[in-house]
């Protein structure tokens, strides 16, 4: 009786045998980078791509097939236990940028106060403009245009569609430059507090 090939390959791989990790890796990679995209959230989508977390998946799998000497049944074991290792890593990727996201959500707040600049009070203005200051100052030539919309009131969709980029697009540039902004004022906290 012959046998399957893919339990061939599952006891190289409990053995050890490199070539077959890199086969099974290219075999299972398009389907965990998939589950990584399912399940990261929106957020941390542009900190980084789905290959940098089943890389460190593999790397995993691989220190326990070596040092425990994991057995599988079949395909659909290893399949499990794989997306049960990615779904971890997830979460532990998301923990640790938890911080940062917190930080860009606030920055994108301070964002809002671009809009509309009718009917505010003087410290109000004067806040707002400091910040459009900023913003033109961080931000490419090639944006100001979206910028300058923003303060003038208009929303997401209404900037992408008058400039012709798709919404994400823009929606991605507010991000960037939330994330500037909260990195500046990260930098201002610590040189204060050295100064202090």
């Amino acid at each position: 009786m012959r046998e399957n090939p893919f339990d061939l390959l599952l006891q190289r791989l409990a053995s050890g045998d490199a070539e077959a990790a890199e086969q099974v890796f290219r075999e299972y990679e398009p389907y965990l980078r998939m589950v990584v995209r399912r399940y990261l959230p929106a957020g941390l989508r542009p900190k980084f791509d789905s290959v940098d977390v089943v890389q460190s998946v593999w790397v995993h799998v691989w220190k326990g097939l070596r040092g425990v000497a994991w057995q599988f049944a079949d395909r659909d074991q290893l399949r499990a236990l794989l997306v049960t290792v990615t779904r971890r890593r997830l979460v532990s990727r998301f923990r640790h940028y938890r911080t940062a996201l917190a930080r860009e959500d606030a920055a994108a707040g301070d964002l809002g106060e671009l809009a509309a600049p009718s009917g505010r009070g003087p410290e109000e203005l004067a806040r707002a403009d400091e910040l459009w200051e900023r913003l033109l100052a961080l931000s490419s030539p090639g944006h100001h245009e979206l910028l300058r919309l923003r303060r003038l009131g208009f929303t997401m969709a209404e900037i992408a569609e008058k400039t012709g980029l798709h919404e994400g697009s823009v929606r991605r540039v507010f991000r960037r430059l939330a994330r500037q902004l909260a990195l500046e004022e990260e930098t201002l906290d610590v040189n204060c507090n050295i100064t202090a």
